[in-house]
């Protein structure tokens, strides 16, 4: 669709021709906003939804239209198996948008920290586009993800003293003295991770509950952006709520959520590396989408999450990693009602 980029914070526009991710006035995050009436339409996989993302020359890779099953557990509880994706996450699903935005803006290279499921995505299709990529990792990411990344996408890989949040400071800079395309959580990343939302809504009625693993945020975000979308379509009759899961070893958007406070930092110490996000960059968005869908926030332990993991390979057959069963694990310790029909989904499958 046409589009234009709006500043979440000075409000400031830029056209679609824009080639930074964010604003260049006061640095805050940008939202796409669509030109025209947004309707979105019936489908089952990524491509179907290609009308309600923003305007640009996309391969069609093949992934997305992920599958929806029933928890073999909990009857009220369905699960969106993510893991499924090319690179076993639904990082692929914002990284075909944000690499295909480079290559039309014509950069030669991007950059992107990550703690790991991200960065093997995004250089994944780099590679594929034929751009290069440099990825920043802190001092905790995942040794076997930082094996797929140097092994599979031939990525140039940065190790930075620090967390995550340390090594986005450090992609930043370098993609500004660089001249590199700064990828990650920012708005083009949101725009592609909406059609998990679409796809569940098309595949299932009645949803009372979505339940998010909870990193940067970006992908509730998102979820709540599609919710939108979908009730103004009046594909969905009425908003579920959004559920938002942590560890309790990094959980800043949850402490938050009860307190009735912004997000603060917190040093990640999670063995759970896609969600150890010490400072979510969507986090307010986040607070905001969980309160308008009378939601709520969760932190779940170590243990419950190694339980809900191991039960899922046993039962049926899904091996996860540790924040794809975050929200399983969520589910159990909230207590839905019989008459709830909820979804979680399950992020990715990278161990």
């Amino acid at each position: 669709m046409e589009y234009y980029l709006e500043c979440t914070g000075c409000r400031c526009r830029y056209d679609s021709g824009y080639r930074k991710q964010v604003c260049e006035s006061c640095g805050s995050l940008l939202e796409v906003e669509y030109r025209g009436r947004v309707r979105v339409p019936d489908g089952r996989g990524f491509w179907d939804y290609e009308k309600m993302l923003p305007k640009g020359k996309f391969k069609h890779y093949e992934l997305g239209g992920t599958e929806l099953v029933q928890s073999s557990d909990y009857k009220n509880l369905f699960l969106k198996l993510e893991l499924q994706n090319p690179t076993r996450s639904f990082k692929d699903r914002g990284s075909v948008v944000e690499v295909a935005k480079a290559k039309e803006y014509g950069y030669r290279e991007v950059a992107i920290a990550s703690t790991g499921n991200m960065a093997y995505s995004l250089s994944y299709y780099a590679k594929m586009s034929g751009i290069g990529a440099s990825v920043f990792i802190g001092r905790d990411t995942n040794p076997n993800k930082i094996r797929d990344i140097l092994m599979t996408h031939d990525a140039a890989l940065h190790r930075v003293d620090g967390d995550f949040s340390k090594a986005q400071e450090v992609a930043a800079r370098y993609a500004k003295t660089r001249g590199a395309f700064l990828a990650g959580d920012f708005c083009y990343r949101k725009e592609g991770q909406k059609t998990v939302m679409y796809e569940i809504a098309a595949g299932l009625k009645g949803i009372t509950h979505v339940i998010v693993p909870v990193g940067n945020a970006t992908l509730l975000s998102a979820t709540f952006k599609a919710i939108m979308d979908l009730k103004s379509s009046r594909r969905i009759r009425k908003i579920p709520r959004i559920v938002a899961v942590q560890a309790e070893g990094c959980s800043p958007l949850v402490k938050a959520v009860k307190k009735n406070a912004k997000t603060r930092y917190e040093r990640p110490r999670t063995g759970a590396d896609a969600i150890a996000v010490g400072l979510p960059t969507f986090g307010e968005q986040a607070i905001d989408a969980i309160r308008r869908t009378r939601g709520t926030a969760v932190a779940v332990s170590e243990k419950e999450m190694a339980a809900e993991q191991k039960r899922l390979y046993d039962d049926q057959g899904i091996l996860a990693e540790l924040a794809g069963v975050a929200p399983i694990a969520a589910f159990k310790k909230l207590g839905f009602k019989r008459s709830d029909r909820a979804v979680a989904i399950v992020s990715g499958g990278n161990l």
